[in-house]
């Protein structure tokens, strides 16, 4: 049987408290996008805790993924799918991606299992972002993308980072924690 551990909302507020001042100050974000659904909950808190007196809240916008499926074995336990399904992205006709260019964007979600997720969405949103920017005649104008979870599972991964990604630490895992089932307060688990 595969272990669980239970995360409770305070911990999650501690997590995303104790990672702020990193946050804003290697990263410097200017707009959050959530990883949904794990994503939605940190980055609400975090947002709060990135707020300085005197500046306007970090916007969030948010694009769902999927990647578990129930397998039907264990009804508590679901697995790494193959496939990343978009389930809501970025509305790419609107004004939505010409906001993106130029920014300093936090991806967050809640875990980096397999970084299947994040790789996908990195690499999604840096192809959106290069499309509205050659569209908008703004090819100057650079995006930066970092990253931030909960907890990072300390296994081999499938998915990977853009190298510039990672030697420029633009990766913040509050956690790294065994390969184990987290259950987040916001899951019905």
């Amino acid at each position: 049987m595969v272990q669980k551990v239970y995360v409770s909302y305070n911990q999650v507020h501690r997590l995303c408290q104790e990672s702020a001042e990193r946050i804003l100050n290697d990263f410097k974000p200017t707009l959050m996008i959530a990883i949904g659904g794990g994503g939605y909950v940190p980055a609400r808190i975090l947002r709060s805790f990135l707020k300085r007196p005197g500046s306007a809240n970090i916007s969030i916008q948010a694009i769902g993924l999927s990647l578990y499926e129930d397998l039907g074995k264990d009804a508590d336990i679901e697995e790494p799918g193959t496939k990343v399904t978009r389930t809501q992205w970025l509305d790419l006709s609107s004004l939505e991606m010409a906001n993106l260019i130029g920014k300093n964007i936090l991806i967050v979600d809640e875990v980096d299992d397999t970084r299947t997720t994040l790789e996908y969405a990195v690499k999604e949103l840096q192809k959106d972002v290069e499309t509205a920017r050659k569209k908008a005649g703004r090819e100057g104008e650079k995006t930066s993308f970092s990253i931030f979870v909960l907890h990072n599972k300390d296994k081999p991964k499938k998915g990977h980072l853009p190298v510039d990604m990672l030697d420029e630490n633009r990766y913040l895992a509050a956690r790294t924690v065994p390969d184990v089932w987290i259950c987040y307060p916001w899951e019905a688990t």
